[in-house]
């Protein structure tokens, strides 16, 4: 925690109110996003009882599973989701535009751009918490290898033919998940803590219900009040008024409600299986329809509560302004979404349980760089987030006080005037390090020279930006009396090293993919190793 955010929480707890911790909106909110609401049954992995989803806030759609143990039941449910979520994705897959992207040529091996079709916009999932994301994940992983009737006609429970094309997709939206500023798949107590800060800690957040209740706290109420209430206020029956933001159940609601209901559905069912004649069979069903609808109503109450809620955090987050970098990292989403179109449209098959060296290396070095970028776009888009990085010695500002033209040695001298800036801040400066400000839209790097005054003045060699011509550009160096901020941070960030292509994976990592000879084989057995 930066000290910046340190001092935002204490003033919280102070006030009683959570405080803005950025100025602008460091997330991209799409105009239609489809919000997922999900239900699980405690003490089965995986397993959904149940979920609110849907584009329209006055009409989500609720799907139940009146018995989560039931393979068939929880397939249905699958397949009832997929109806909902293919349709969804693929309103964004057929919209495309011309955009170039940089691709190597196979003959000369050169970089060259070539034409390739873009979508226009992506698709957006929202859930209301970390966990959320991570029950995405799990559903994407525990449907994308199911066997469908036509793959496998004698499988025992096949899966209806949309149920492993949703998981592929889920599978994409959870590991995009994963990158730092991606907007595929959001967590809203995620997106929300990033620009409040409250009076309790980071887990605490991830109420949903608890974080809003800072943000938003009733007349003359406090946040800390009005969150313990959130959490803690049950009623006459015993039951949490503002469940918890999924897809855990409270036990309270697992013992006392659904429990008992699950069970009446279960005999409704067992005594229609087993009635003898048409009539019979009639009043049996009555029975089972009952049942199942009495769980229906149960979820729904457990749920609707928090799809309220996440469509009152959409509002809040809605009321910021976009940050300048938010476009940017959107249009990579795109790439992101395009790019698993393709694979999908190609019929290749589904994501591997496991990466190979190569691809797992590259997704780290992905999430790394992308963490790095993020961080300093935020700063860059953000003042408040500026503050912190001020704070940490990662940057300064101050008044340029006096601007000395000098040139470099050599056969053509090239402008490297030496500016002074004076400020109260304290950056980490070292010997001839690196330090950039923002000049129309790209960095201008400036080399540390030394301090002077004790250290309240800074001298600086300006490097590059300046034009080709023996006169700087106009405009391309500062002026006496501006107001500028450097941040010993890039703001663009570098590739990284040339990764081998996984056919060529070295030995030491485990061979090229499927190629079962390169992997080491264990030592034989010997005498000595029997006891």
């Amino acid at each position: 925690m930066s000290l910046i955010s340190a001092l935002a929480r204490l003033e919280a707890a102070q006030s009683g109110r959570a405080q803005p911790a950025a100025t602008v909106r460091h997330r991209h909110l799409s105009e239609h996003p489809l919000v997922f609401v999900p239900l699980t049954t405690a003490g089965e992995a995986g397993a959904p009882l149940g979920a609110l989803v849907g584009t329209d806030r006055d009409a989500p759609r609720l799907l139940v599973v009146p018995q989560p143990r039931d393979r068939d039941l929880r397939f249905a449910f699958l397949a009832e989701l997929a109806d909902i979520v293919l349709p969804y994705l693929d309103g964004y897959a057929g919209v495309v535009e011309a955009a170039e992207r940089s691709e190597t040529d196979p003959e000369t091996g050169k970089r060259v751009k070539v034409e390739v079709e873009l979508c226009a916009d992506a698709p957006q999932l929202l859930v209301p918490s970390r966990a959320g994301v991570e029950f995405v994940r799990l559903l994407g992983r525990s449907m994308r290898f199911r066997r469908t009737a036509e793959q496998e006609p004698e499988a025992p429970h096949p899966a209806p033919p949309r149920v492993p094309l949703l998981g592929r997709w889920l599978t994409h939206f959870g590991e995009r998940a994963r990158v730092p500023g991606s907007s595929l798949l959001l967590a809203l107590t995620e997106v929300l803590g990033r620009h409040w800060a409250t009076g309790q800690s980071s887990l605490e957040d991830q109420h949903l219900g608890a974080l809003l209740a800072w943000i938003e706290p009733s007349a003359g109420e406090s946040g800390a009040t009005a969150a313990l209430r959130a959490e803690l206020q049950r009623d006459s029956d015993g039951q949490l008024r503002c469940p918890p933001a999924g897809p855990a159940t409270d036990p309270a609601f697992d013992n006392k409600l659904l429990a008992p209901a699950i069970e009446r559905y279960d005999r409704a069912r067992t005594r229609l299986a087993a009635a003898e004649d048409g009539l019979e069979a009639d009043d049996r069903l009555g029975e089972l329809t009952s049942a199942e609808r009495e769980i229906r109503a149960l979820v729904a109450d457990r749920t609707r509560p928090t799809w309220d809620a996440v469509w009152r955090g959409l509002d809040l987050l809605r009321a910021l302004p976009e940050g300048a970098h938010v476009a940017d990292r959107w249009t990579r989403d795109r790439w992101s979404f395009t790019g698993h179109r393709d694979r999908v449209t190609a019929g290749e098959p589904p994501q591997p349980r496991r990466d190979d060296a190569v691809t797992a290396a590259n997704k780290l070095a992905t999430r790394e760089r992308e963490q790095a970028r993020l961080d300093a776009q935020e700063a860059l888009d953000d003042p408040l987030v500026m503050v912190g990085r001020r704070l940490a010695g990662e940057a300064f500002a101050g008044e340029v006080t006096d601007v000395v033209m000098a040139y470099s040695e050599g056969k053509r001298p090239s402008p490297r005037p030496l500016i002074t800036v004076r400020t109260e801040d304290r950056p980490h400066l070292g010997e001839r390090t690196k330090v950039f400000r923002t000049l129309g839209g790209k960095p201008q790097a400036a080399e540390f020279v030394g301090y002077e005054d004790d250290g309240a003045l800074v001298v600086l060699r300006i490097v590059d930006k300046m034009g080709r011509g023996k006169e700087p550009e106009a405009g391309s160096v500062p002026e006496k009396g501006d107001r500028l901020c450097f941040t010993l941070f890039e703001h663009e960030q570098r590739g990284g090293a040339k990764l081998p292509d996984p056919e060529a994976t070295p030995w030491t990592h485990g061979g090229p993919p499927g190629d079962p000879e390169a992997l080491p084989l264990p030592d034989p057995v010997t005498e000595e190793d029997v006891l």
